[in-house]
């Protein structure tokens, strides 16, 4: 599906349809993001005077951990096949400090948006790449044979000797397509991707100076390659993903990406409010984190990255922030930074009735993930539906008279109820467990009992 059509198809309603699938409850949220979505294809149909003028509404959502932020922003970002990435804001520091700096989430974004566009790119060439391949490898399984002219009188026999290894040929094809030489091994030549050990400065925010040192090596020297003996299906995978790139035509994909990372480009900026400063502090971190903010802000508000495919303009990127805000607020944020979030949701913690749905509804509900874990074992996994109030019971229980950190307790929860099952299932099965209420009581009580036991363990 083109973009065009992709955009058409997610109204607010559809999206919030969609992310009902795998977030529970959260509406307000839901409902932000789904129109910050919706007005980025509304942009691309207003006219081009007024198209520059339209800047993305960008989004501040304020919760404790564990309640769905993350999520909702990923799962946004992959319902729209846009680049996405997720960043957290501690992690980087003001410039003249050793650490990375917040351009690097641009660049990181331009490389996520190019792998994307590439892989979509390989699949329109793939069955093309597969028969390049094919052909290839038969090349390798029978070499061609150097042909000696020994005037007219040997024309009759060559022919048939061409005729032979068409022959021959044809039949390493059927033999190949139906699985039968899938034993044989041979001799391919690939590339080495390995690459310079410079790349690993790009980690201590020295970006600019080390962009373009693979290409720079990479132009330099010839591309080596070593010589490997495979059998022949993962022979084949390797040619046919050679083939492929050869057919990928890079300055297409480099433009389709940049614009996708300028026009459809998701940033999601987690622990924003470890970076805004309480009032009245002075001095010590709070120095580096008011510079964190201020060297976020032209990012934010639109400025051009350099990238090593090229300029990157940041305006209409949408930034989504988060944090749980427990000892400050989002209005300790410096002032411009607060103006470019005008959306402002506020996400609700977990109820006990959150926690069953959350076990049980979305597509990758807790429950079905251990039921079909366990399957591979041939234990059949059934929760009574007692059972998996209890468990619910139990996760905000813990969570309201220990740290709160959301659905994550059920993790902790569910581990621990299954983990003798999980750890017997190879020698049990097959068979059938039930797990009721007495099952999550008898083990799981024990635990709950010591105050000391449950904060450590669960």
């Amino acid at each position: 599906m083109d973009r065009q059509a992709l955009g058409q198809t997610l109204t607010p309603r559809t999206i919030v349809s969609e992310l009902d699938r795998y977030i529970i409850g959260q509406n307000d949220a839901k409902r932000a993001v789904a129109i910050a979505l919706r007005n980025r294809w509304r942009r691309q149909q207003v006219p081009d005077e007024l198209r520059d003028e339209i800047v993305p509404k960008n989004i501040i959502m304020m919760g404790p951990t564990g309640v769905g932020k993350t999520e909702i922003a990923r799962r946004l970002a992959k319902l729209a096949q846009a680049p996405f990435i997720k960043v957290e804001a501690s992690k980087f520091t003001e410039v003249g400090y050793v650490g990375r700096d917040v351009e690097s989430m641009i660049r990181d974004l331009t490389e996520i948006g190019i792998n994307l566009v590439k892989s979509e790119e390989r699949e329109t060439v793939r069955s093309h790449g597969r028969e390049l391949a094919e052909e290839r490898l038969l090349d390798l399984l029978l070499p061609p044979t150097p042909t000696h002219g020994h005037g007219f009188g040997d024309r009759d026999d060559d022919g048939a000797t061409d005729d032979a290894r068409d022959g021959t040929r044809e039949k390493l094809r059927r033999m190949l397509k139906s699985g039968k030489l899938d034993d044989r091994e041979v001799e391919i030549e690939s590339q080495d991707r390995t690459l310079p050990v410079f790349e690993n400065f790009s980690q201590s925010g020295m970006e600019e100076m080390v962009i373009n040192i693979s290409d720079m090596f990479g132009n330099a020297f010839p591309r080596r390659t070593r010589k490997r003996r495979v059998k022949v299906p993962e022979a084949l995978d390797l040619l046919e993903e050679e083939e492929a790139n050869k057919l990928i035509d890079s300055d297409k994909v480099i433009r389709e990406a940049i614009w996708r990372v300028e026009n459809s480009g998701i940033i999601f900026i987690d622990e924003i409010d470890k970076v805004s400063s309480r009032e009245g502090g002075h001095g010590g971190p709070d120095v580096s984190r008011e510079g964190v903010q201020r060297d976020l802000l032209p990012i934010i508000e639109g400025s051009t990255v350099t990238t090593k495919y090229g300029p990157v303009h940041t305006d209409h990127i949408l930034f989504i922030a988060a944090g749980a805000f427990h000892v400050t607020k989002p209005s300790d944020l410096i002032p411009e930074l607060q103006g470019r979030f005008p959306i402002r949701v506020e996400l609700s913690a977990l109820s006990c009735d959150d926690f069953v749905r959350i076990l049980t509804e979305p597509e990758n509900a807790l429950c079905k993930q251990y039921t079909a874990l366990m399957a591979t074992e041939g234990i059949t996994v059934e929760y009574a539906v007692e059972a998996v109030h209890e468990i619910a019971s139990i996760a905000a229980d813990v969570n309201q008279r220990m740290e709160n950190i959301g659905a994550r307790r059920l993790h902790t929860v569910m581990e621990k109820l299954l983990e003798e099952l999980s750890f017997e299932a190879p020698d049990i099965g097959p068979q059938k467990i039930v797990v009721t209420a007495g099952y999550v009581k008898e083990r799981l009580d024990a635990v709950l009992a010591q105050e000391d036991l449950s904060r450590y363990i669960l």
